[in-house]
């Protein structure tokens, strides 16, 4: 008897710096969304497809999930649990390199958003090369007694490993139904959007803590007419402080960091690239809900 095709939505989901985004870019088999080793990289949604000989498998990144005190923070958590409602499947990732969560009484918190969905959930314990082994088999019995988690599978997002055992966990539950998306469709996210994402990976990877989390990029010029492709962007930012850690001494730290975005970037698009950067202030960005809304944080 003919298997059914199969298709729909994989909700992934979990706390902060899990390696979510890691975890979707090995699925696809290409970089979409940044990585940083700081939580709270991901801010918006990211939709991404794989494709099997009978099944499609939307994939929704969605940032890490944590308690959220400014209203950025309360948009990215909304973005995340907007997801659920939408999933036929959820995915919630940990890291396995702890013994059991830092904080149980949070998790207890996130998993019982999950139970409202009634879609069947994956645990993918990640970073599996990190943990000693003696740890793993009874973590997974620690989380067999939080949840009642349709399949449990270790993996290692970053190389590979397991993978392929979570891609049949989750393509088997999915319903049946139609092929959403052509063959080489892999994400729905536009270049100037991935440009976009990619200067603030390098500002995430290039600057202090205390720079990132308040830094916006603007995408002012996408020209594809010419010869290498130009993009001017701007990287807000909300106190002049800010704004000279981000410039440097003679502006060396933003020559690093479009050096570094200026790579990145022709690397993911397969042609030469030519990056313009401005640093400006726009003050208390992060609480503007009208500014927020326009880079696509929901309500």
């Amino acid at each position: 008897m003919t298997q059914p095709y199969r298709s729909g939505v994989v909700a992934i989901l979990g706390p902060p710096n899990v390696g979510k985004s890691t975890l979707l870019n090995r699925l696809l088999q290409q970089k979409i969304a940044i990585v940083s080793p700081k939580p709270q990289t991901t801010r918006n949604r990211i939709m991404g497809v794989v494709h099997g000989d009978d099944y499609q498998m939307i994939l929704l990144d969605t940032p890490g999930l944590h308690e959220a005190k400014e209203e950025i923070n309360r948009r990215m958590v909304r973005a995340a649990l907007d997801s659920i409602a939408e999933a036929d499947v959820i995915l919630f990732l940990t890291d396995s390199s702890e013994a059991t969560p830092e904080r149980p009484d949070r998790l207890q918190q996130q998993l019982a958003f999950l139970e409202a969905a009634q879609a069947p959930v994956v645990l993918a314990l990640n970073k599996v090369d990190l943990a000693p082994k003696t740890q793993l088999l009874p973590l997974i019995d620690w989380y067999r007694t939080q949840y009642p988690f349709a399949a449990i599978v270790p993996l290692t997002a970053l190389h590979g490993d397991g993978v392929e055992p979570l891609v049949q966990e989750l393509a088997a539950r999915l319903p049946a139904g139609p092929k959403y998306y052509p063959d080489d469709t892999p994400t729905d996210v536009s270049e100037r959007f991935i440009a976009a994402e990619i200067v603030r990976e390098s500002v995430f990877l290039r600057t202090r803590d205390e720079v990132p989390y308040a830094t916006a990029v603007l995408i002012d010029l996408f020209d594809e007419s010419v010869e290498p492709l130009r993009i001017v962007a701007s990287i807000l930012v909300e106190r002049n402080s800010q704004k000279g850690i981000l410039i440097g001494k003679g502006g060396a730290m933003l020559a690093q960091i479009r050096k570094r975005a200026t790579a990145e970037i022709s690397r993911v698009l397969g042609r030469p690239v030519r990056l313009e950067l401005w640093v400006k202030v726009q003050k208390n960005w992060t609480e503007d809900e009208k500014f927020l809304r326009s880079l696509g944080l929901p309500e």
